[in-house]
């Protein structure tokens, strides 16, 4: 059962970041992205990732490398269409 419901929150997690990827991209425009809240977030899922390689919990490792590579497309996002204003 906890494999279960660590699995829907992995899902749920990694899907969270899709649909604003998708809004940004579409739009062009990440001026309503809070810089500071993705550069923590992003800073979150690095330390998560560290803890899941130093305990060698894969689940924790997949989720969070996941979520990672999704809130840094955001940032770096952010960071693109924020330059052309």
């Amino acid at each position: 059962m906890a494999d279960i419901v660590g699995g829907g929150a992995a899902i749920c997690s990694m899907a969270s970041f899709t649909p604003q990827i998708a809004k940004i991209w579409r739009e062009k425009d990440a001026s309503s992205i809070s810089l500071r809240m993705f550069a923590l977030t992003v800073t979150g899922f690095i330390l998560w990732t560290a803890y899941g390689v130093l305990t060698t919990s894969w689940p924790v490792i997949g989720a969070n490398a996941v979520c990672l590579v999704l809130s840094a497309t955001i940032l770096a996002l952010k960071w693109r269409f924020s330059r052309r204003t």
